[in-house]
């Protein structure tokens, strides 16, 4: 689904944590991390065990050149991750952290 649609969705006033991911992968896909930042940032507060939102909200910040951000949100996603036994998940932000420690 575009993210035309998705954003007429949300101005009908459907809002959950699948259309904000849906927004924010949209937009990040795109290049726009600020605007996919807002609607991932939306998306984890609807559900904050949502690992692959937590994933993508860091890859937004680490666009937008937010390294602590992106720090936070890959920390708090994989903690996220742990507790629903997301492995896959756990491991590749493990490894977007060990990257971005390494840039420093």
């Amino acid at each position: 689904m575009s993210t035309e649609a998705l954003e007429k969705m949300l101005a009908k006033g459907m809002d959950n944590a699948l259309l904000r991911f849906g927004l924010g992968k949209g937009h990040l896909d795109a290049g726009n991390a600020a605007l996919a930042a807002e609607h991932l940032r939306r998306c984890v507060e609807f559900d904050p065990s949502y690992s692959a939102a937590w994933k993508l909200l860091g890859k937004a910040l680490q666009g937008e050149g937010d390294a602590d951000g992106a720090r936070q949100a890959w920390q708090r996603g994989i903690s996220a991750a742990q507790a629903k036994g997301d492995k896959q998940a756990e491991k590749e932000m493990t490894v977007f952290l060990r990257k971005l420690d390494k840039a420093r």
